[in-house]
């Protein structure tokens, strides 16, 4: 989708407020659903994924399942609310020796498993809202021992809301982001606030640690 594209910067593949959030993503539902839905933490609008099996609900980019992404920036970021069940994510990459490998973090797992084509990671998430950032580039050469070459999928599992997903080519502070990629909480939502709006806390994927 987006081999071709110049890429620096951000590249931004979901953001609930856009006309259509689900534009490039198709999505699967069983005993669920993928709807957007008011968030009162925000007091804006959100993309809730919702399911009883988290295996069997799910959103997917791109929507056509023999594309491919081809996004080389190195750093995704999820800006995604913790709902307090079962929740997990996949990221499908290329490596330098052309060989496709999944990363899965979910919230239910406690280890690092390390797989030839799989690895999947236990994740941390603070009440509320969260930023989670995965360095791909570091991730692959841990895991695989390989270069990371690009991104080809993003697959997003029950349950949780989400506010935007976007690639980077580095980390960014939150003073150098674009005013429509930070997420503001309001104050009289947020318990531990002193000033008048805070930004939603980082989380972390606990791999090889």
């Amino acid at each position: 989708m987006f081999k071709n594209t110049f890429q620096s910067g951000f590249l931004s593949i979901l953001y609930s407020l856009g006309s259509k959030p689900l534009q490039i993503w198709d999505k699967e539902v069983v005993d669920g659903h993928v709807k957007r839905c008011h968030d009162d933490d925000i007091q804006s609008n959100v993309l809730e994924v919702v399911g009883s099996n988290i295996q069997s609900t799910y959103i997917t980019c791109p929507a056509d399942l023999s594309a491919t992404l081809g996004i080389k920036l190195p750093f995704l970021v999820l800006v995604v609310k913790n709902v307090k069940k079962y929740f997990s994510f996949e990221i499908q990459i290329l490596d330098d020796k052309n060989v496709r490998r999944r990363f899965r973090a979910s919230n239910f797992q406690s280890v690092t498993r390390v797989k030839p084509y799989i690895c999947t990671m236990p994740l941390k998430m603070d009440e509320g809202w969260n930023q989670i950032q995965l360095n791909l580039a570091d991730l692959t050469r841990r895991a695989y021992g390989t270069n990371y070459a690009e991104t080809l999928r993003v697959q997003i599992h029950a349950n949780c809301r989400l506010r935007r997903i976007y690639f980077a080519d580095r980390l960014y502070s939150e003073e150098e982001l674009p005013p429509e990629f930070k997420l503001y909480l309001p104050v009289q939502h947020e318990k531990f606030a002193s000033a008048i709006v805070v930004v939603c806390r980082k989380s972390t994927v606990n791999y090889f640690r």
